[in-house]
């Protein structure tokens, strides 16, 4: 799964995942991707989305920088850490924030310093673009790659769900977007969101 870390839908998707983890023979990795590097230089953005965007990059350079001095294994716990504080505590985001995550995730403090420098965009945007280009363009978080029937990666956008579906519902709906995504062809299924992004 490609996330960011500042995405909601991302984040309910990500919980859902590990939900899965418990019914199905499934094991979750995760890798970062950049809302803000993926609406760079855009100009048709409505203006709250600018808004929330400017503090974007923070999170995602935490999590790249960790990846990269700790292993991909290290982003499952701390994009739990940063998850948590971000959309269930609602803090601010902010060095405060980075650092305690990657406290609590076990990782180096000292990588909060990530979160406003450029040393690792490259390596960024490379993860992005794994992420995101086998899914096509204006598409974004959650983002989901998974091995199909005849071995050929099936990468698709969403599950953008609300509540977390949990134990068996988790299951089923795995089930689902597994055999849709597999489908030959498919390209979308989409209903107007009734509900906001809850955990």
């Amino acid at each position: 799964m490609w996330f960011d870390p500042k995405c909601p839908w991302a984040w309910i998707a990500s919980r859902w995942l590990l939900e899965v983890e418990r019914v199905r023979d499934v094991r979750v990795r995760f890798h970062v991707m950049s809302l803000a590097m993926l609406n760079d230089g855009r100009a048709d953005l409505e203006e709250w989305y600018r808004e929330w965007l400017k503090d974007a990059w923070g999170p995602v350079r935490v999590a790249v920088a960790a990846e990269r001095k700790c292993g991909n294994e290290a982003l499952r716990d701390l994009y739990t850490a940063l998850g948590t504080r971000i959309h269930l505590d609602r803090e601010p985001l902010g060095r405060e924030l980075y650092a305690a995550a990657l406290a609590e995730a076990g990782l180096p403090v000292e990588l909060a310093d990530a979160a406003g420098s450029t040393e690792h965009d490259e390596a960024l945007r490379l993860s992005h673009h794994a992420g995101l280009d086998p899914v096509g363009e204006d598409l974004g978080t959650p983002t989901i790659h998974v091995p199909g029937p005849d071995g050929r990666t099936i990468a698709f956008f969403g599950p953008v769900v609300s509540p977390v579906p949990r134990g068996e519902a988790a299951g089923r709906l795995w089930d689902g977007v597994l055999l849709t995504a597999g489908t030959e062809g498919f390209s979308e299924l989409k209903r107007a969101r009734t509900r906001p992004a809850v955990s």
